[in-house]
């Protein structure tokens, strides 16, 4: 498994360093909701990215009900993860990237281990998120984390869950 990995609230600081990551180590549509426009990290594209964390700052507790986070490993931001309120206050969705040459080595297992722990802080009783079936990065990560993965037949989306208060009682990983 790789060194340790920290969340880090997003300043500004965090923020274009985070930005910096997606545009030389991801494709937008590997990070951020679709924006119209020619493919690649367009003007367009780099300010929506900036605007949409921007706005995610208020956290849980905001209008958008949702905070992100810098992944943080080796003391270099290397990805994004987040936790959004679904279904009321209890349920959390959560979701991550990481720049390419981060992944596949234990980084996105042991950053979502820190993100259901934020989850359970918030006062969780469960959290959500989903993947595609062919996702085998994060299909380890989830399974590494305790997740009760579900799908659908014949859809290629995967439904992780989890019951936050088994970490706080040492039952995951």
């Amino acid at each position: 498994m790789t060194a340790r990995v920290d969340l880090r609230q997003l300043d500004e600081e965090a923020l274009q360093s985070l930005l910096t990551v997606a545009v030389g180590d991801a494709a937008p549509t590997e990070v951020m909701p679709p924006v119209a426009g020619p493919p690649g990290w367009t003007a367009d594209r780099r300010a929506a990215f900036l605007a949409w964390h921007r706005a995610r700052r208020t956290g849980l507790g905001g209008p958008l009900h949702e905070s992100t986070y810098a992944i943080v490993h080796g003391g270099r931001i290397v990805g994004s993860a987040r936790l959004a309120r679904h279904d009321g206050p209890y349920v959390l969705e959560t979701g991550m990237w990481l720049g390419r040459s981060s992944r596949g080595v234990g980084i996105g297992t042991l950053a979502l281990r820190e993100v259901l722990a934020e989850a359970a802080n918030a006062g969780a009783h469960a959290v959500i998120a989903e993947t595609t079936a062919d996702n085998a990065g994060a299909l380890a990560a989830l399974r590494h984390n305790g997740a009760h993965l579900t799908a659908a037949p014949g859809s290629p989306h995967v439904h992780p869950r989890w019951e936050p208060r088994q970490a706080q009682r040492g039952r995951m990983p």
